[in-house]
């Protein structure tokens, strides 16, 4: 079901409402109220300053289920005559998406994890990254003293992909992998990948992929009591969704997308306390989305959707609420990856909460 809200900012204006696409390739309870509250407190700043030539109706479409439910989804918002739309989240999406955009001409802001989602029409806004997370956690591997990792991945793209990037930046860095195992995005095969990195003599242990691989590999090294440094990428985000999944990884370390001491993070925590919601890299992000929309359209030559691409490309260097304070995002000239700086953030989860990881360099 397709379902449509308008605000207004400031004065009562003539024109009417720009039409922007919400393309949500997950289930979202609230059929997408969260998102959609976050994203117009990062519009409201622009519009505040009379920089919007309208206001901005937020169209919602959910398309769960394959690539096939994402296209259609993409073409019913395409035939409203959305100026842009944002989404989709999830890397599979934003991958079948990509030739769709850029031959219809819309431009799309998807907050996925892969760097392939980019296209001509196609930005992408990086809460979380399959490619920079790995170095991220090799370098903390490193400053650890560990010189031996036992990597377990999913059998999942995701995982595939993490992998790969991890293997590369390990052997870069003189971090030997001494046992790889893959196992199911179930996370069938835990017990053998824990086995096999045990007998490899492995100092570390690294989950790459979906949450579920990450919590059977912790449920079994509790289970074998080996108290080991164990970290993964940011499937483990999924603890701020559930707190029973964020006791199963008491003391791994993680990356995420967010810091409580950036001030606009916590100003949008304050807000989002104020109205009784949650706040996290989810909110962080969205926020940033609405705000980086917002700009692009105060900075189109022409409203239109080529105008809104050329006024996404101009957009530069704007703070965000996402990543640590000294992170920025924009675009530009074949520059489609929005966020710029120190955007991941290594956290790990301690009592059910997530807390910054504090970097221990001792053996």
């Amino acid at each position: 079901m397709t379902t449509s809200r308008a605000a207004g900012y400031g004065s009562r204006v003539e024109r009417p409402a720009l039409r922007v696409g919400v393309l949500h390739d997950f289930q979202r309870d609230d059929g997408g109220a969260a998102f959609e509250w976050a994203v117009r407190l990062g519009i409201e700043p622009v519009a505040r300053q009379g920089r919007l030539p309208s206001t901005i109706e937020l169209v919602h479409e959910p398309a769960h289920g394959g690539e096939q439910p994402i296209a259609r989804a993409f073409a019913r918002l395409v035939e409203q005559g959305v100026l842009a739309i944002l989404g989709p989240a999830l890397t599979d999406g934003a991958l079948a998406i990509r030739p769709l955009a850029d031959a219809a001409g819309v431009p799309c802001i998807n907050y996925a994890g892969n760097d392939q989602a980019r296209g001509e029409y196609l930005f992408h806004f990086q809460i979380g990254s399959l490619e920079d997370e790995p170095p991220l956690l090799v370098g903390d591997l490193v400053g650890r003293g560990v010189a031996r990792v036992g990597l377990i991945q999913d059998t999942s793209e995701v995982g595939r992909r993490l992998a790969a990037f991890f293997v590369a930046a390990a052997g870069a860095a003189g971090c030997e992998v001494v046992a790889h195992t893959v196992v199911e995005t179930d996370g069938s095969g835990a017990a053998r990948a824990v086995a096999d990195a045990r007998a490899a003599g492995a100092e570390a242990l690294v989950s790459l992929g979906f949450w579920h691989a990450a919590q059977a590999t912790a449920r079994e090294l509790r289970a074998h009591a080996w108290p080991l440094p164990a970290l993964a990428n940011s499937a483990l985000m999924y603890g701020h969704a559930d707190p029973a999944w964020a006791l199963d990884w008491e003391g791994w370390t993680y990356a995420d997308t967010y810091d409580e001491a950036n001030p606009r993070f916590a100003a949008l925590a304050r807000r989002a306390a104020a109205d009784g919601r949650a706040c996290g890299p989810g909110e962080a992000g969205a926020y940033d989305i609405g705000h980086l929309l917002a700009e692009g359209i105060a900075r189109a030559p022409e409203l239109s959707r080529v105008g809104l691409r050329a006024g996404l490309e101009r957009v530069k260097a704007l703070p965000t609420a996402t990543g640590r304070a000294a992170t920025v995002m924009g675009f530009g000239n074949w520059d489609r990856g929005a966020l710029k700086g120190p955007y991941l953030v290594l956290r790990e989860w301690r009592g059910g909460r997530s807390v910054i990881h504090e970097a221990r360099h001792e053996r």
